[in-house]
């Protein structure tokens, strides 16, 4: 697939809209595109987003940028992206069954801006959740009605090669005509990358313990009964039911606790891909996030990889002191880099009709 051209550089624009630590946009970068800004209300996120990406960052929540503001940064060019990920916790799978007014503001206020601006593309992607709400309709009701011609998909970002089973809604919308995610590039079980392919080759570390040459590789300290769970837990692929009695949780013991027995204190398998990284990812007790073969949790390292950020990616500035909780947000929070370069390639793949 041909490259955007130096000359377009100039002529295409992207604005990232909640792009925290920068996946979305680093993705894009990859691929060619000219990213000129990041826009998210979470100023802790600009050091790392600038320190990795040729693009400024704005701290502003959502509801207070403007037409103008965009319009400023698009700079007249020939054709402008707005791409986005707005902030999906509200739609997980783990708030669907809570009785909590959902907050579809920053959606909304998506749309507003498409409509004021009026961006020759225009892409989204969040969690499947989303799909079951009427702001989803609603919002694809409004890009139709704008003249955009729509697509959307739930897929699973292992099949496009990122190492996790990640399920993800894609959209993608165009003034120009249609569009479409490109085609699934590792379908093949056998070919879909594994854990053991993204970390069986970093150096091993005990709980609690940072490696020599990689601050990002360390884990966190478990206490003494987690420590004996993980133990206890089989390699490669155990879990809860590997325990005796006295290390089972109490809440587990309760029928409504049953379901979460086999979901949370588990090991990878070394030949799957990764589970779903989220903020928690590299607590044990938030999923299968257990190291298939080290007693411990998974690494901010092996989270990130699994995210696919490249190894030089800086969350924090080295100078400062590391806040573990932090990094661990900026990971789970982001778009996998590669997913960014599948939805970047899928623009770039539609524009070639026009350039």
């Amino acid at each position: 697939m041909p490259k955007i051209t130096k000359n377009g550089k100039n002529d295409i624009k992207v604005i990232d809209l909640f792009c925290g630590i920068g996946g979305l946009t680093h993705g894009f970068q990859k691929e060619g595109f000219n990213v000129v800004a990041g826009i998210d209300n979470d100023g802790s996120c600009k050091y790392g987003y600038e320190a990795n990406n040729d693009a400024i960052f704005i701290e502003k929540p959502i509801e207070e940028v403007s037409k103008d503001e965009l319009l400023e940064k698009y700079d007249n060019c020939k054709y402008k992206v707005l791409v986005g990920c707005a902030p999906c916790q509200p739609y997980s799978r783990l708030n669907l069954k809570k009785d909590t007014e959902k907050d579809f503001s920053p959606i909304e206020k998506f749309a507003k801006l498409i409509n004021e601006i009026r961006p020759e593309i225009v892409s989204m992607e969040n969690v499947r959740g989303l799909k079951k709400y009427p702001v989803f309709q609603e919002f694809i009701d409004n890009l139709k009605s704008q003249g955009y011609k729509v697509s959307f998909d739930v897929i699973d970002t292992s099949d496009y090669g990122v190492p996790q089973k990640r399920m993800r809604l894609v959209l993608l919308a165009s003034l120009l005509g249609e569009i479409k995610l490109i085609d699934k590039t590792t379908e093949d079980p056998k070919k879909k990358k594994t854990v053991r392919d993204v970390i069986s080759k970093l150096p091993k570390i005990k709980d609690g313990e940072i490696s020599k040459n990689d601050i990002y590789h360390r884990s966190r300290k478990l206490n003494p009964l987690n420590k004996k769970r993980i133990k206890a837990t089989k390699h490669n692929g155990g879990g809860t039911n590997d325990w005796s009695e006295e290390l089972v949780l109490e809440c587990h013991k309760k029928d409504s606790g049953k379901t979460y027995k086999g979901t949370v204190y588990g090991r990878m398998r070394w030949d799957e891909p990764a589970p779903t990284m989220t903020t928690q990812c590299i607590g044990i007790g938030n999923g299968r996030y257990g190291h298939p073969e080290q007693d411990r949790a998974i690494s901010l390292r092996e989270a990130a990889l699994f995210q696919t950020f490249p190894k030089t990616y800086k969350f924090v500035d080295p100078k400062k002191d590391m806040k573990v909780g932090d990094v661990a947000k900026f990971i789970g929070n982001a778009v996998p880099v590669k997913l960014g370069q599948v939805i970047a390639k899928s623009i770039n793949n539609h524009l070639q009709q026009f350039i």
